[in-house]
C-alpha cells in the first residue's frame, strides 16, 4: 500500500471516528508520514512532517495488515513491527481508530 492509498483512507477512518483520540497522530511510514489532528473539527490530515503528541513507526506493508484486519495493532506492537513515541495514552486509543 503506498502512502497516497494510506492517506486517503486514514482520512476516512479519521473522518468516521472523529474526536474519538482528541489529539495529533503522526504515522511515519517508509515512503513517508500522515498527520492526522483529531483536535479540530472535522479532523485534518496531511503528509506534513510537523510535531504529533504521539509518532508510531510501522512499514506499509504491516499498517497495510492492520487495516485488513491481518494483524491487530496490539500484535504489531508487541511483535516490534510498530514503535511508538511520545503519549503512550494516546496510542491505546487508535484502535477505536481502526474498528
Amino acid at each position: 500500500m503506498k502512502l497516497n492509498e494510506i492517506t486517503k483512507k486514514m482520512n476516512e477512518l479519521a473522518t468516521l471516528n472523529a474526536g474519538k483520540i482528541d489529539a495529533k497522530i503522526k504515522f511515519e511510514f517508509s515512503d513517508g508520514c500522515v498527520l492526522i489532528d483529531d483536535t479540530t473539527s472535522p479532523p485534518t490530515i496531511s503528509n506534513e512532517n510537523n510535531d504529533a503528541d504521539c509518532v508510531i513507526e510501522i512499514n506499509n506493508e504491516n499498517f497495510s495488515e492492520i487495516l485488513n484486519k491481518k494483524m491487530s495493532s496490539m500484535s504489531a506492537f508487541m511483535t516490534g513491527k510498530m514503535k511508538i513515541k511520545g503519549e503512550m495514552t494516546i496510542a491505546m486509543k487508535l484502535s477505536s481508530l481502526f474498528d
